[in-house]
């Protein structure tokens, strides 16, 4: 569908952008949903035994995790990347890669919260099945001015600041896209703006800064796991 799209094909690739924020969202976090409930027997008898630690369970089972986490989705996007044609350069390719782990290494952090939390893989699925629902509807694709009392949702949805990293990594501060289309900036559109420019403003530009959206999601990938790791301490053997 996006095979060699071109640079100017905004819209398409905000699509692209969009699809790859959904998939690598939902997918870690839900398959990272049943790992605390199904080795409840397991780990509750083992621990008991003294065999080992909480701490040095849940250590051993984030780190050794991790690598079969992100080989799903390195090998997606090199494939994905050159075939679709984005930003030409490794820099580009290795900054949207970077950003796609993270997104990944957090999505799948709130699944581990989630189900250490709630330690009944139906339940749990379910909440995180809603949860990711409200993260994609408010991530910024399919409404861009969302109501006043859901804002909070917003800036809470892992998928929001992967999706508005994605498209600074493409189209960095949207000037270049805008001189193509014949778009000033907002500060210089005033009431003339076209509708042209009027997306192009609010699907590219955005109005969060991208340290702001690394460091949140830095902020997600370990405290998910803290309160993980919290949950977990409260489970009675």
């Amino acid at each position: 569908m996006w095979w060699h799209s071109d640079y100017r094909d905004v819209h398409d690739r905000l699509g692209l952008l969009f699809f790859i924020s959904i998939f690598w969202g939902v997918l870690p976090s839900f398959n990272a949903v049943f790992t605390f409930p199904q080795e409840r027997a397991i780990f509750s008898r083992e621990r008991a035994s003294g065999m080992y630690t909480l701490s040095s369970y849940f250590m051993a089972h984030v780190l050794g995790s991790l690598s079969m986490e992100l080989v799903l989705p390195a090998a997606f996007l090199t494939l994905t990347y050159w075939m679709v044609g984005l930003r030409p350069g490794l820099v580009p390719f290795l900054l949207t890669l970077s950003v796609l782990l993270l997104y990944v290494l957090a999505s799948q952090g709130l699944g581990l919260a989630l189900g250490a939390a709630i330690m009944d893989a139906k339940k749990a699925s379910t909440i995180v099945t809603v949860t990711m629902l409200a993260f994609v509807l408010t991530g910024g694709y399919y409404v861009n001015k969302v109501p006043s009392g859901m804002v909070w949702m917003k800036y809470v949805s892992t998928t929001f600041y992967c999706y508005r990293l994605l498209i600074a990594i493409q189209y960095g501060n949207g000037e270049a896209i805008l001189g193509m289309f014949g778009c000033e900036p907002k500060r210089m559109q005033g009431a003339a703006a076209t509708d042209v420019c009027r997306f192009m403003e609010e699907e590219v530009i955005g109005d969060v800064g991208l340290w702001t959206c690394v460091s949140v999601l830095f902020f997600m990938f370990v405290g998910y796991r803290v309160l993980a790791y919290l949950a977990l301490r409260r489970i009675k053997l």
